[in-house]
């Protein structure tokens, strides 16, 4: 019986970047869809429930992509309130790579650096994957600052991590500039903002005595961080280690494809922010 992945996407246009790991990851038949909404998931999810018996719907898995994480988070839920009893196949939630790539980057800062008790910073915390990048780390045990131009979006989604993580050290912070003295005294920063946003410039490395990692997931120049290289991988710089967003990319793939390849195993996982860190941490302590 062959692996079919239905791709539910929130855009107008499936995602290529999707479809092509789905099949490098093992899926057999990939059906992909746009424009895809809780109102009109419904039937599309029966299409997927109703055609194998229960024995083998592990055969069959969803994957949930698209550029708004809230939006892929909305759907998830509808798609899992559509399932009943033994009627159901597992489902992986990634939008805009939100999930995998959060996930390899905070499993890389904990496979060189212990997070519990430590103080970190996430700047563009309000973004899709800053956001979840922080509520990792926050689960990790580390206090975390949330950083965002906007006062009121650090503190909701400080309050959207709380309300999951109840023991959460969380600090919502607005800034425009002088990041270099948000981070100061942070052991682990992590720069997710938006692409061609740079917040520390040429020498904060060398003003931030305490960084113990740091990590740029902005691949777009100027990066987030001027002084790391796209491929730093654990690159030492002024006593920091140092990662880069393809340096991060290539955990952030392998988690990927490995989260798809697990759908498969059974018909009701469920693969988001928190399985797939689970994952992550596995695969970067294997060395990957």
């Amino acid at each position: 019986m062959k692996k079919i992945l239905i791709q539910f996407d929130t855009d107008t246009q499936p995602s290529v970047f999707d479809r092509v790991v789905a099949v490098d990851a093992g899926a057999e038949q990939l059906f992909s869809y746009g424009n895809t909404t809780p109102e009109t998931v419904t039937g599309l999810v029966h299409g997927a429930m109703f055609t194998r018996g229960p024995q083998d719907l592990k055969n069959t898995a969803i994957f949930v992509g698209g550029g708004s994480a809230a939006a892929g988070e909305a759907l998830t839920r509808a798609i899992l309130k559509t399932f009943f009893g033994p009627m159901r196949v597992s489902v992986m939630m990634d939008s805009n790579g939100c999930n995998t790539t959060a996930a390899a980057a905070v499993a890389l800062a904990r496979k060189h650096h212990g997070l519990q008790g430590i103080q970190a910073t996430v700047l563009g915390g309000t973004g899709p994957v800053g956001l979840r990048a922080a509520e990792l780390l926050a689960a990790e045990g580390a206090s975390v600052r949330l950083v965002s131009r906007s006062a009121d979006r650090a503190a909701a989604a400080c309050d959207a991590i709380a309300s999951r993580h109840e023991s959460a050290a969380l600090t919502p912070i607005a800034a425009e500039t002088d990041f270099v003295s948000v981070c100061a005294g942070s052991e682990v920063v992590i720069s997710a903002g938006a692409a061609g946003v740079c917040f520390l410039p040429e020498g904060s490395l060398q003003q931030l005595n305490q960084l113990k990692i740091a990590i740029d997931l902005n691949a777009v120049p100027p990066t987030g961080m001027q002084e790391i290289e796209l491929t730093d991988k654990a690159v030492e710089r002024d006593g920091t280690l140092c990662f880069g967003a393809l340096g991060v990319g290539g955990l952030k793939m392998k988690v990927h494809r490995s989260a798809i390849s697990s759908l498969f195993e059974s018909n009701d996982k469920v693969m988001e922010t928190a399985a797939i860190y689970q994952l992550a941490c596995e695969l970067a302590g294997s060395g990957s």
